[in-house]
């Protein structure tokens, strides 16, 4: 099933004094761009959790929160004694130098780098399970989401398809009046500057012949219909985002030169069409996973 890139979810557990909370969010990214922000109780699992990240999103830019809510009393916190009376006694000195009030020094120094330091503790296997179990349904829910996300591109791919489809049977119908009107531009033009007795029928036929093969469309009419069909039977893979990309550009040099081939202002005009079309599916694959 396809996915997008674009997802969220959200897991919690309450565990001893505390309530453990992990959001995941992805968006679109060329590769895996893991972001993990968490307590530093945690920070030793940052490998192994990064590992399983690229195992369940393969890619986008995906940001994983972690909160810690205490339903009691918070863990202790020291203060650096020595290093918040140098920093008090540096600041009581500056500020009789500049003749400017102390009153409020003490809170200062409590804002300083360092003064103060959380104990969190030591994380126990049992913290850890439940952590990773609560990581784990994140995730999925993340996942549920993209593949909720990636119904609705399928949904916008098939109606871009169809409408380039419709345009390209208009461009299927018009396109024998057009071979036929300029048959008849080029032997109205011929008659007006040439006398019917000096034409050479046959070398004329050969060169109408040649022209017309150099503004036929035929092969690429039919390119394009294979890579719509193509397209659409990829946005079916798992993980076709980059192809489906590729497969959009290949579409697009089709209609560029049917445009600059066939010489007509009506298929141009759906040139046009198709081209707006085309530009709107690419930027939608740059969302899929």
């Amino acid at each position: 099933m396809l996915q997008s890139m674009t997802g969220y979810g959200k897991a919690s557990v309450d565990f001893e004094d505390k309530t453990i909370t992990i959001e995941i969010r992805s968006l679109n990214s060329k590769g895996l761009d893991a972001s993990l922000r968490m307590p530093s109780l945690y920070r030793e699992k940052e490998i192994e959790l990064r590992t399983e990240l690229a195992k369940l999103f393969e890619r986008g830019k995906v940001d994983v929160s972690v909160n810690i809510e205490y339903r009691s009393e918070q863990p202790s916190t020291q203060i650096n004694t020595a290093l918040a009376e140098a920093y008090y006694n540096q600041l009581k000195e500056l500020a009789t130098k500049v003749n400017e009030p102390n009153a409020n020094l003490l809170e200062m120094v409590m804002r300083m780098p360092d003064v103060t330091k959380h104990t969190t503790g030591t994380l126990t296997e049992n913290e850890y399970k439940q952590f990773l179990d609560i990581f784990k349904k994140a995730a999925e829910a993340t996942i549920s989401f993209r593949k909720t996300e990636g119904k609705s591109l399928i949904t916008e791919f098939t109606k871009r398809t169809d409408l380039l489809l419709g345009y390209l049977e208009k461009i299927e119908a018009t396109d024998p009046l057009r071979i036929e009107k300029i048959k008849t531009r080029i032997h109205k033009n011929i008659a007006e500057f040439v006398s019917a007795e000096s034409i050479d029928k046959n070398r004329l036929e050969q060169e109408l012949i040649y022209y017309l093969e150099k503004i036929d469309v035929t092969e690429e009419k039919t390119r394009l219909r294979t890579h719509i069909k193509h397209f659409m039977d990829t946005a079916k893979e798992p993980a076709g985002g980059r192809k489906l990309n590729f497969i959009a550009q290949e579409m697009g040099r089709e209609v560029n030169t049917i445009g600059s081939k066939a010489n007509d202002a009506d298929i141009q005009q759906l040139v046009v069409l198709m081209k707006d079309e085309i530009e709107k599916i690419k930027e939608q694959t740059l969302n899929v996973l």
